[in-house]
């Protein structure tokens, strides 16, 4: 499974009402011997847990020439030690009436099941094991390589609009490693060898790069008495890689990719702009950044739907979206879909007018409170799922975040002004910094 969360606008509920100083919960946190960053989040409405293994590596860490290492492992992390055969974690996890699964991004590598709380010491017993222990061999890679070729068929190769948004990717980051996708290139996946997985695997799956989250009917004192028990005995890496990626060369002005397929019935645009993220920014820009693309594009009363879908009918859906999440940086997205009998050159144009108007006179009051409280508001409704609080906090450790930047991150929204937001949107909305995407169908043969 690939992972593709975006900023906090995705998750922003449809709401104006003005959020309670209701901040998220404060966990525990503690560090094993080996190097285990342990996070316990206490929720004791229902006898079940959430348990989460989030590993400081992703598909921006693979060798270049392995893209789609890191995904690849995800799938072979399923396949077995000598003392959890293939195929067997996941049948004892359902055996125990729990659900597991994982997910791969740039920028880390999760794993997770939700399981009743008296069942813990079950996945952590096994999820230690498979840290170090996987039995694997090259007949087996080579067959779960034909699987992740296949994936890659399905989900990107056959989508029109997948296809356009990796080239997209590819352009704007050109050097750095965001511009390669998550599942890796077609050519390259073919490629990877035995050796490729096994030096990925104990190069990186070690307790001292992996952060265990654990939300849900439990203490903290209990679950350091499993993690000792479990985790703590498996052995550390020494001298873990750096993080540090290659920076892209600086800009020359904007960029555009036009892609037609037979498959495609309704034209589009896009718009991808390099930016900042929650871990590459300086005060509270990354925070400015989400309210100002919530007010620009992030719902129906934003300004881009208003004006192209509502008032001009131009456009059947318009929008925009920060990804602030990068550990590496982020981006932020416009898209647009014409409304019949409308050229997409007519709807681009209209598109940039929008944004011109908004960036020269920024948002009023009311679509500043309106999009901060909606925002807000999100941060009080991840409360009632345990998984959500995990992947929030798993997520934001992984990719360089404090505890107290997850814990005060409500406060941080909502102390945004509006020349916060305006000058983020001024310095990231800047055609210099942009890849502009058309989908159109297959032109007619003559």
């Amino acid at each position: 499974m690939i992972d593709r969360a975006g900023g906090a606008a995705a998750f922003a509920a449809a709401c104006l009402i003005a959020p309670a100083a209701i901040a998220l919960p404060q966990p525990d946190t503690f560090e094993l011997r080996n190097g285990m960053q342990v996070v316990v989040i206490e929720d004791h409405r229902a006898p079940v847990v959430t348990h989460m293994v989030w590993y400081r590596v992703g598909a921006a860490d693979e060798p270049r020439g392995q893209s789609g290492v890191a995904h690849y492992f995800e799938h072979l992390m399923f396949k077995g030690t000598r003392a959890v055969p293939s195929g067997e974690f996941s049948r004892t996890v359902a055996r125990n009436g729990g659900q597991d699964n994982a997910f791969t991004s740039q920028d880390y590598t999760a794993y997770f099941e939700r399981i009743a709380a008296d069942r813990l010491e079950v996945v952590m017993r096994m999820e230690a094991d498979r840290m170090r222990n996987l039995a694997i061999t090259p007949d087996l890679i080579l067959a779960e390589r034909d699987v992740i070729v296949e994936e890659r068929r399905q989900r990107i190769d056959n989508n029109p609009t997948a296809v356009l948004g990796e080239r997209m990717l590819a352009m704007l980051y050109p050097h750095h490693p965001y511009g390669t996708p998550v599942i890796g290139w077609l050519h390259e996946i073919e490629d990877l060898s035995f050796a490729d997985a096994q030096t990925f695997y104990r190069t990186w799956y070690a307790p001292n790069n992996a952060i265990l989250v654990i939300a849900g009917d439990v203490t903290p004192e209990r679950v350091r008495t499993l993690a000792e028990r479990t985790y703590g005995r498996v052995r550390p890496t020494r001298d873990l890689p750096a993080r540090d990626w290659v920076r892209d060369p600086p800009d020359i002005g904007p960029m555009r990719v036009v892609h037609r397929d037979e498959k495609v019935r309704q034209p589009s645009i896009s718009r991808l702009y390099r930016a900042i993220s929650y871990s590459t920014d300086a005060g509270r820009q990354a925070h400015a950044l989400d309210v100002a693309m919530e007010i620009l594009g992030g719902s129906e009363t934003s300004r881009l739907y208003r004006a192209l879908v509502e008032d001009q009918q131009l456009a059947v859906s318009a929008g925009a979206q920060a990804n602030t999440s990068g550990l590496g940086g982020g981006s932020v997205g416009l898209f647009a879909t014409p409304a019949a009998g409308i050229e997409v050159a007519a709807l681009e144009t209209a598109m940039d007018a929008v944004v011109a108007e908004f960036l020269r006179d920024g948002p009023t009051e009311e679509e500043l409170a309106r999009a901060k409280n909606k925002l807000a508001a999100a941060a009080i409704y991840a409360q009632d799922s345990q998984d959500s609080l995990a992947r929030i906090f798993g997520a934001s450790l992984a990719q360089g975040e404090s505890i107290a930047d997850v814990v005060t991150w409500q406060d941080d929204i909502m102390a945004v002004t509006k020349d916060d937001a305006l000058a983020i949107a001024r310095e990231t909305l800047n055609l210099d910094r942009s890849v502009t995407g058309v989908l159109l169908p297959a032109e007619a043969a003559p």
